[in-house]
């Protein structure tokens, strides 16, 4: 009788142990294999999840998988703007990219943004998407941040290192030295004809606000300033420098130097006479703009444009320096702008041959004929 009981016993043991082992299996493909495989196809899980989220969002983006790696048309429109606002939630935005057919499943998408921690990156700005684009896609698209098209503002006075670093501040270079090295050498580009072959752009960057493509490559960006630059040299600015003896290379260096000297516009012409003067009278420009130019960026101020000079830096051995060489520098210091190329075209007719700043903090200046006035306008 004893042993007639033991058998149903062991096979109730052994259907449990099966059970249980099953169980076990399945758990560990739910707790380990799966979330695993999750992870291979999708990326890891964000690290600020507990890891039971980590595991229920694995498990349902496992079986949802579909949702987000086959696009939501195959044949989209390509380039479909769409416009994340400022201070937007992520739900509405991912709501509004399921109602214009960008991604197929808003719950979905959503429990990956989750899972992968970009819920938290979505940045607002203006996105070029397509329903071609799968949801992982669409996802890492709208952590660029920024918007497809980039406005910046270039002011007159800037030298071309300034420039990239507010075009690389602005997302649209991923360095500043491609930039740089097209400005240092530049390709044969149509618009240069016009402009008489600059053996360097420095001088031709037109200053003003522009709107660029974040993709845009940088030679169309630099294509952009040249042709604004050769629209804003009208016949009568080029005839103007060949009234005041200059070639047009000369005039937009003459007029980069008015550029930095000057501060209220309104001086503008008077400056220019200033140097036109002393480059008839034969005499040194002595611009302090032309040595700072050629010292650099001074890493203790932080600024291209050092400021006071020592004498020393006055002392410096370049042919920039116009306290030591006579003439115009060999290129550009700047962008100018549009007042100052004005300026050197049609220049105040005036006596005289130096100025200096005012004492009372204004930016303007005192302009003198002789060089014992030049003295007497010394702050005391």
């Amino acid at each position: 009788m004893t042993s007639h009981r033991k058998q149903p016993f062991r096979l109730g043991l052994f259907i449990f142990l099966l059970l249980g082992c099953l169980f076990a299996l399945v758990g560990l493909v739910v707790l380990v294999d799966v979330p695993q495989q999750v992870a291979d196809r999708l990326g890891p899980p964000a690290t600020h999840l507990s890891w039971p989220e980590r595991k229920y969002l694995a498990w349902i983006l496992f079986l949802n998988e579909s949702q987000l790696s086959a696009p939501s048309s195959a044949q989209g429109v390509s380039g479909l703007l769409f416009t994340v606002n400022e201070g937007e939630s992520a739900l509405s935005v991912i709501q509004r990219l399921e109602q214009v057919g960008i991604i197929r499943d808003a719950e979905t998408f959503r429990t990956f943004l989750i899972y992968s921690g970009l819920d938290k990156g979505i940045q607002a700005g203006q996105y070029e998407l397509s329903p071609t684009m799968d949801a992982i896609q669409v996802a890492y698209a709208l952590q660029k941040g920024g918007r497809f098209e980039v406005t910046v503002t270039i002011l007159a006075g800037w030298r071309a290192e300034e420039i990239a670093q507010v075009l690389r501040l602005s997302g649209l270079l991923d360095n500043e030295m491609e930039f740089l090295d097209m400005v240092r050498n530049p390709p044969a580009l149509p618009v240069l004809e016009s402009l008489e072959h600059p053996q360097m752009l420095e001088g031709f960057l037109m200053p003003g606000t522009y709107t660029f493509r974040r993709d845009a490559p940088v030679q169309q960006i630099i294509e952009q300033m040249l042709e604004r630059f050769a629209q804003t040299l009208t016949p009568e600015i080029r005839t103007g420098f060949m009234q005041q003896g200059l070639t047009l290379y000369q005039g937009i260096i003459l007029a980069s130097i008015v550029e930095r000297e000057g501060v209220v516009k309104e001086e503008y012409p008077l400056i220019a006479s200033v140097f036109l003067n002393r480059l008839k009278a034969g005499m040194k420009l002595d611009s302090d703009p032309t040595v700072q130019y050629a010292l650099g960026y001074d890493a203790r101020a932080q600024t291209w444009w050092k400021n006071p000079l020592s004498a020393d830096d006055l002392r410096a051995d370049s042919p920039y320096n116009t306290y030591i060489y006579s003439g115009l520098p060999p290129t550009p210091i700047c962008n100018p702008g549009l007042d100052a190329l004005q300026s050197v075209a049609h220049p105040a007719q005036t006596p005289y041959y130096y100025f200096r700043a005012r004492c009372d903090q204004s930016g303007r200046h005192i302009f003198a004929e002789t060089y014992n006035e030049h003295l007497s306008n010394a702050c005391q």
